[in-house]
């Protein structure tokens, strides 16, 4: 009998749940089961996550932050390739990575910067795809990196289409490009620069959704999957995500069984940070050094004071 899933998990038919506020300079994020809604500075975010049969852990990663003023949010989705408790300890190492770097702000080197420690790191040979998206609320430009992942979904609220995005390619690479983490350790990472209005979302998934089968017994793929989500309304965004793993679980047994799963959708609004948000942030990161330097301090590793 499969573990008992984490008391944060939202049975997938509530329409009641209410949206958490993620607070300036939090991080979060994981690799267990979840289903969370997130409202920040700008953006609405909902996370859905099951790990493979009964693990508690799973080798997809999911990951939130947003810095100081509330203008800057980070989204990523990875994929380790693989299951079970080793793959589940990669993941976290991922995500480790992921924290460690998050401060870095282009987004490319940022994705760069994480995959050459992936790379360089002892993983069994183990790779992962991944989607990492920056949202800056002021512009509501939403800028992607794609890692050898399936294509992420945007929808536009003014025509109500949903479209696949494509990863950008160069005419002619230089260097390896867009390749998934833990491949090639100088692999570059090509930027795209999505323009939402209120109302717009983009859909990023791992790749147990568009593996899962039709009625047919044909896999999906991201044009069967595109099919799906465009016959879901998006009337109510909180019921989505969770309309949307029904959809697919409904059509052919042993969907979404056989590996992790994980959707994240943003949506942009009309809200964006404060003027009070933007006054306060240099000393929201004057008291994160400070309350750092505290700990080091403290710390029983640390060396005394001269």
């Amino acid at each position: 009998m499969p573990d008992q899933l984490p008391t944060d998990v939202v049975p997938s038919d509530s329409v009641t749940a209410q949206p958490e506020h993620m607070q300036c300079m939090e991080v979060w994020g994981g690799n267990t089961a979840v289903e969370k809604w997130f409202e920040m500075p700008g953006l609405a975010t909902w996370v859905y996550s099951r790990p493979h049969g009964a693990s508690l852990g799973g080798g997809d990663v999911y990951y939130l932050s947003s810095c100081a003023s509330g203008r800057i949010t980070r989204i990523l989705l990875a994929d380790v390739s693989g299951h079970g408790e080793k793959v589940s300890q990669v993941a976290v190492s991922l995500r480790e990575l992921m924290r460690d770097h998050v401060n870095i702000v282009r987004q490319s080197r940022f994705i760069e910067a994480v995959n050459r420690e992936f790379t360089d790191a002892d993983h069994t040979g183990r790779f992962a795809t991944a989607i990492v998206g920056t949202y800056f609320a002021p512009r509501r430009s939403y800028e992607l990196c794609n890692a050898g992942h399936p294509p992420p979904m945007v929808y536009r609220a003014d025509t109500a289409t949903w479209s696949l995005l494509e990863a950008e390619r160069p005419p002619r690479a230089e260097k390896p490009s867009n390749f998934p983490l833990g491949i090639d350790a100088g692999s570059e990472y090509l930027q795209q620069t999505v323009q939402l209005n209120p109302g717009d979302a983009v859909l990023s998934y791992s790749d147990a959704l568009i593996e899962s089968r039709r009625a047919d017994g044909e896999l999906l793929m991201p044009a069967g999957l595109l099919s799906i989500v465009r016959s879901i309304p998006m009337e109510r965004p909180e019921r989505f995500v969770p309309q949307l793993i029904d959809a697919i679980g409904d059509l052919a047994a042993g969907n979404l069984t056989g590996d992790d799963t994980t959707v994240i959708m943003c949506q942009a609004m009309r809200s964006r940070p404060t003027f009070k948000n933007n006054l306060i942030a240099p000393f929201r990161l004057l008291r994160k050094v400070v309350d750092n330097t505290k700990l080091a301090d403290f710390s029983p590793s640390a060396s005394p004071a001269d």
